[in-house]
């Protein structure tokens, strides 16, 4: 009788332990890259408060008042007066260039206006490009200036009768203190864990067909490809449940942010999650059955998913495509779990839905990766047989070098597809879901107890703004509640009894204004339209009893408001998302694209032609050469995204290619050698993949388009300044989407022609050290 093999899934998976274990990539990529990142995003986010963000004032007055409120100004907590600027010219600069990221104007003869009752106006020009930095500072600088404003004695006495005032009461629901960390942190760390999970599965399995010996592993599992596959995602599954662990303790325990759901629930979620994309990677592989190109793929697929996660921007406002693509990534469901648990503390029969459509993508994925696997099983494919680089006699110099990497690029379908093809697939598929810019139709509830002329005017207002629509009229506040706990409404408008009596005895009517902060956009949009409604009705009760020249009214507001705050948005007037957020993000693609693609030819070209071919790749000409050839393949994507895109889908570019041109050829040629640099370590062409894709979401907060430098720890900004996307995204989205030149972003220009000749030294030697010692075979 045959014998049984009883323990065939615990012996695969010790067979993958011992091999995680040795294999030195494996073994970073499953425990040092997740806890690197885990480390550098709890250090950017450790402010979870910004503070300190420079501002320029303009004052042109120079009076006592005016020095009142630049004092005002300079007591905001969250920001400071860097400069002090003689006109607005100069203040311009300071924003464009990066030394302030907003400007206060105050006009000439500031305070006779005020005395006069002329209503004079302060304005607030705040760098909207930026998105977050710059909210926080117009927030914080109108906060600062309306204290100032409240502080001045009234202007001219009225006896004439005004109605009363309407203000809008805001009650922060789920994160009262609109803390980063809460709402960005608790996103991104599973968002980081989700790229390395789906890698790692996909390196599992991609591994056999390559460096491992698929026979053996079906050997160990009985010949059973569902013991095989469960076996070999085994070490895997409990490896990042303790990663999921230390995710959710930094949220909650070095933190210190409440849980307020189900903690069974958003485990069971986590596990169907890294079951999902441990079973997504590995299809992937076993559809591609090559290595390096599978990584490629799964790295296309799973890099770009927060943003149809619907965290930044959310899902309601997205077009029909980036619904749909969305709906199939697992990590738009877990977050809306995770928001709707750990956050909102909604009940469980409210997530219902999202934890089976999760369940529903585990189950589906891991049976399409097993059926894949019994496919090939069935019709195993001969490994494929490289023929070793010949060395070519004779002298390398930088014309030879750089037609000699043209054309290996141009062969390799691993390096060609990630310098060349990944960033015209990103092109089309990233922007896809911020391409509607701004949230419309946001549902709210509104609860009218009132039932009067005047709340039926405010209901009519507040449905006619763009921002949100009135899609419940509940009766009572909790079953207003209950709708904002299943997703049907993201804010409720209460309008009480006895509101339409105060406002005719001339008192101020009070409405209370309960808005969902889960989700900061959503938040300030639906806060928006809600304070834009109401405001329209104010100043219409307001105008009824003014005079036909609208004298009383005037009056009116000079007594309330002696001093009108305005807020202008500069370089993204609009506010549009994807005006901010893609430019960004498109550099931060064009550089790891093209430092995987230049590392991964370091292991191209080590398993070609070994030691020797590394030793002829790191002469000074054959680095001049090959840069000149990254070079020369990377501009047609840096055309596309600078130049062609940004037209096509309408976002904010100006006309200064020269400054272009010249800005991004250090750019290029920095991460280039930085790829060579680090690619002559390696002894594969697929270790560069498995070490860069999922760092890209860390290194874009350190830049300081999305999350302000003054908030990032010092020594965490210092050690950024070895990455070449620290200036050029600085410097680029400055010249191409705020109309700065090339005299005011000259410091990144300087700089990343000083990361070009240092990582230009240091590709040099590191290639002459590697060449003459044993590189590991792990590498």
């Amino acid at each position: 009788m045959p014998s049984v093999r009883r323990f065939g899934i615990v012996d695969v998976a010790v067979r993958e332990v011992i091999w995680i274990w040795r294999d030195k990539v494996a073994l970073l990529l499953v425990v040092g890259i997740p806890l690197i990142a885990f480390a550098i995003l709890a250090a950017t986010f450790s402010n979870a408060v910004i503070r300190d963000l420079q501002v320029d004032v303009v004052d042109q007055d120079r009076s006592k008042t005016s020095e009142t409120f630049v004092q005002a100004i300079s007591s905001a907590p969250g920001v400071t007066v860097a400069r002090r600027s003689s006109d607005l010219n100069g203040a311009m600069h300071a924003v464009r260039s990066g030394e302030a990221i907003a400007a206060v104007y105050i006009p000439e003869n500031f305070e006779r206006d005020i005395t006069e009752g002329r209503r004079p106006q302060a304005v607030i020009f705040f760098n909207k490009q930026f998105f977050t930095p710059g909210n926080v500072a117009s927030s914080a600088l109108q906060a600062a200036l309306s204290a100032a404003v409240a502080d001045l004695q009234a202007g001219p006495h009225s006896t004439a009768y005004t109605p009363g005032p309407l203000v809008v009461e805001q009650y922060v629901l789920t994160n009262p203190a609109l803390n980063y960390a809460q709402f960005l942190l608790r996103a991104i760390l599973p968002t980081v864990l989700h790229v390395i999970v789906a890698i790692s599965g996909g390196y599992a399995v991609g591994s056999e067909f390559g460096s491992r010996n698929m026979r053996e592993w079906r050997a160990t599992a009985g010949d059973s490809t569902l013991i095989a596959f469960v076996g070999k995602l085994a070490p895997y599954f409990g490896i990042f449940l303790v990663m999921m662990a230390v995710g959710l303790g930094i949220i909650h325990g070095i933190f210190k942010i409440p849980f307020r759901g189900d903690p069974v629930l958003v485990g069971s979620a986590a596990c169907l999650l890294i079951i999902a994309y441990l079973s997504l990677g590995a299809l992937l592989q076993l559809l591609a059955r090559n290595l390096a190109f599978g990584l490629s793929l799964t790295g296309i697929i799973c890099s770009p998913a927060f943003g149809f996660a619907g965290v930044g921007f959310p899902v309601l406002a997205m077009n029909i495509f980036a619904r749909a693509w969305g709906a199939i990534l697992p990590l738009r469901w877990y977050i809306q779990i995770l928001f709707d648990e750990a956050a909102r503390g909604v009940p469980v029969a409210d997530s219902a839905q999202p934890f089976m459509m999760l369940g529903g993508l585990a189950v589906v994925y891991f049976g399409l990766a097993w059926l894949r696997l019994r496919s090939i099983a069935r019709h195993p494919l001969r490994k494929p047989v490289t023929a070793p680089e010949q060395d070519r006699p004779g002298r390398i110099g930088i014309v030879r070098a750089f037609t000699e990497e043209y054309g290996r690029v141009i062969r390799d379908r691993s390096a060609f597809g990630l310098i060349v093809l990944a960033p015209i697939i990103y092109g089309v598929f990233y922007p896809q879901p911020y391409l509607r810019q701004l949230i419309k139709d946001i549902p709210i509830a509104i609860v009218d107890d009132d039932s009067s002329d005047v709340s039926r005017t405010i209901i009519e207002a507040v449905n006619a703004d763009e921002a949100v629509k009135v899609a419940v009229r509940p009766t009572t506040l909790a079953e207003a509640q209950a709708a904002l706990a299943r997703r049907e409404v993201f804010g409720i408008l209460s309008i009480p009894a006895g509101t339409e009596r105060e406002i005719l005895k001339g008192d101020q009517a009070r409405l209370p204004a309960y808005v969902d902060s889960a989700y900061f956009l959503l938040y300030n949009r639906t806060l928006q339209g809600i304070q834009e409604g109401v405001g329209a009705v104010r100043t219409d009760l307001a105008a009824r009893s003014a005079r036909p020249d609208g004298s009383l009214y005037r009056a009116a507001l000079a007594k309330s408001s002696p001093v009108e705050i305005l807020n202008q948005p500069l370089f993204n007037p609009t506010g549009g998302y994807g005006s901010y957020i893609v430019p960004a993000a498109f550099l931060l693609i064009l550089q790891q694209t093209l430092l995987m693609g230049s590392a991964t030819m370091g292991g191209v070209t080590y398993e070609q032609g070994g030691r020797s071919a590394r030793r002829r790749r790191g002469t000074m000409s054959a680095v001049l050469g090959q840069s000149l050839a990254h070079l020369l393949l990377a501009l047609p994507g840096f055309t596309l995204f600078l130049v062609v895109l940004p037209r096509v889908y309408g976002f904010s570019a100006n006309d200064h290619v020269l400054d272009l041109i010249v800005l991004v050829i250090p750019f290029i040629l920095s991460v280039s050698l930085l790829g060579q640099f680090i690619g002559s370590w390696f002894k594969r062409r697929e270790t560069a993949v498995l070490l860069f894709i999922a760092i890209s979401l860390p290194i874009f907060f350190l830049v300081g388009v999305a999350w302000p430098l003054e908030a990032i720890p010092p020594i965490l900004r210092t050690a950024s300044f070895i990455l070449p996307s620290t200036f050029g995204i600085d410097g680029l989205v400055r010249v191409n989407q705020m109309g700065a030149t090339l005299a005011d972003v000259s410091k990144d220009w300087m700089r990343l022609w000083v990361l070009t000749g240092v990582y230009a030294i240091l590709a040099i030697a590191s290639a002459r050290i590697t060449a003459g010692r044993r590189v590991s075979d792990a590498r």
